[in-house]
Parts: structure tokens; C-alpha cells; sequence
């Protein structure tokens, strides 16, 4: 089936393909009736770049037709956007990317710069080989990964949008991709999303659970777009270092994989 944009969407509504690594609700789509001839559906789905974000992001990604990665919106110190977990003998443990505070904190993530004053690369390598040293198929895993942290960008959003690329890849999602930074004339938080989702001609918008604080939800009925929002709880795989812990990072999952390279089940 082809989208809006002529693109293939394989992702978009294969209620098979996250099974065996999720368990996902569709949620509570509310929808106008529309005049005229029935549409298929479209579904647009939106993030704040992510560094190895955890596989709810990706649940995100391959349920729509179109993903748009919000790099114009404004950083937040303590969020998930630069950092998040991976597994150690001790449990969870935070890798963080410091960024250049002077200037930056209300800045968009397009203009957030990562401190390569800092050695985090290489700390981080050393981190994710020491604590995924025993997991399945290691090195070939670790040989592809390395080359995303020696790229010469410093801005943060480049960082996650290539590292984005790699995930998609290896986890064989083909949603369509589009940057919020590439587009003109969007408004903010509600507004924001409600834009995007016309200029996509998206007939449902799928949110994260937290979009319940601020969307404004008889904007999107007025419009003719359901609501549907996110409820995904990461289905128990075997992990490294005792008994299993949800929610870190989509490394810990692919890491611990025995057949790399296969991407979700379908």
C-alpha cells in the first residue's frame, strides 16, 4: 500500500509487526464523520529527537504512515532527549551526552551543541562494551555501532536524526521521515501538532500518553482528526546481569538479541 507522499508504508498498521517485543493499545480515537467517500486511514506520529531512545519511540514510529522529528522544539535539561539507560551488573545505568549550557538552555534542539570538551564518546563506547561484552553476536553488533559516535557533528538533533537512521534500519521500520525543521508557519505544543497533522492531510494523530496535558482535543474533533493515544508496555526479554528490566534503551534490547539484523517480528 502507498501513502499520501507515494512512499511505500509497510509499519503503518500491521498489528503483527511489534509482536513478541510489545504490548500496545491502539487507544481512543474520536473522528468527525466525514462527508463523501470513505479514506483510508493516515496516521502522523511525533517526537522530540531522542538519544537511544527506548522502544516505545520506535512503537511510535512504526505504527504511523508519516514521523516528524521535532528538532525545532525547545531542549530540556533532565529528559530523555540526551540521555537514557542501558543494563550494567548493577542494573540500570544512565549515559548521558553533556551539551554546551552557555547559551543553549533555551535554545531549539537544532541549535543545541553537544561539549566535546567532554570525552562522553569514548566513554560511552567503553561503557556499552563493557556491559554487552557476553551478549549475542557482540562484535559484529558493536563494529556497526561505533562509527555513529565518531562522526564529526556537534549539534545534538544531527546526532540523534543519524543515529535515528541506523535504528530504523536495523529494526526494519520504513515509515515515512520528515524534520519539523524543514517545514514553515507551525505553531507551538497543540497548535503544533494540529498543523502538522494538516499539512500531512492526517486523519489520526497518535500521542504519547503525556499528550493528555496539553492537546487541546475539540481542536483536532473540529478538524475531522482522531486522538489516539500510546499505551505501550515493553514485552519481557532475556537480558543480561538477572531478572528483567523494562524500559532502557533500544541498545539493551537489540544487544541482547540472538538473531541481530532480523528487525521486529512480523
Amino acid at each position: 500500500m502507498r501513502d499520501r507522499g507515494g512512499h511505500h508504508s509497510r509499519c503503518g498498521r500491521d498489528p503483527g509487526l511489534l509482536a513478541g517485543i510489545r504490548q500496545s493499545d491502539a487507544g481512543e480515537g474520536r473522528l468527525l464523520p466525514r462527508q463523501g467517500k470513505p479514506r483510508v486511514t493516515f496516521t502522523l506520529s511525533a517526537h522530540q529527537p531522542a538519544y537511544l531512545p527506548w522502544l516505545g519511540y520506535f512503537d511510535k514510529i512504526a505504527r504511523a504512515d508519516v514521523f516528524v522529528f521535532l528538532d525545532t522544539v525547545q531542549f530540556e535539561r533532565n529528559s530523555f532527549i540526551n540521555r537514557n539507560r542501558i543494563k550494567g551488573p548493577g542494573g540500570g545505568q544512565w549515559l548521558t551526552i553533556p551539551v554546551r549550557q552557555k547559551g543553549h538552555l533555551r535554545s531549539s534542539l537544532r541549535d543545541t551543541e553537544m561539549d566535546d570538551a567532554q570525552p562522553w564518546r569514548d566513554k560511552h563506547l567503553r561503557a556499552i562494551a563493557t556491559n554487552y561484552a557476553k551478549a549475542p553476536d557482540f562484535r559484529a553488533k558493536f563494529a556497526r555501532l561505533e562509527p555513529l559516535y565518531r562522526m564529526p557533528s556537534r549539534n545534538l538533533a544531527e546526532f540523534c536524526w543519524t543515529q535515528l537512521q541506523f535504528w530504523l534500519a536495523e529494526l526494519q521500520i520504513d515509515t515515512r521521515l520528515a524534520r519539523s525543521s524543514q517545514l514553515s508557519e507551525l505553531g507551538k505544543k497543540s497548535d503544533l501538532v494540529l498543523d502538522l497533522c494538516r499539512h500531512f492531510d492526517a486523519d489520526h494523530y497518535l500521542s504519547g500518553a503525556l499528550g493528555r496535558n496539553y492537546l487541546r482535543e475539540q481542536d483536532f474533533a473540529e478538524a475531522g482528526i482522531a486522538i489516539d493515544y500510546q499505551s505501550f508496555t515493553p514485552a519481557p526479554y532475556p537480558q543480561l546481569y538477572g531478572a528483567f528490566e523494562p524500559g532502557l534503551s533500544v541498545l539493551d534490547w537489540w544487544m541482547n538479541r540472538a538473531d541481530p539484523g532480523a528487525g521486529f517480528p512480523s
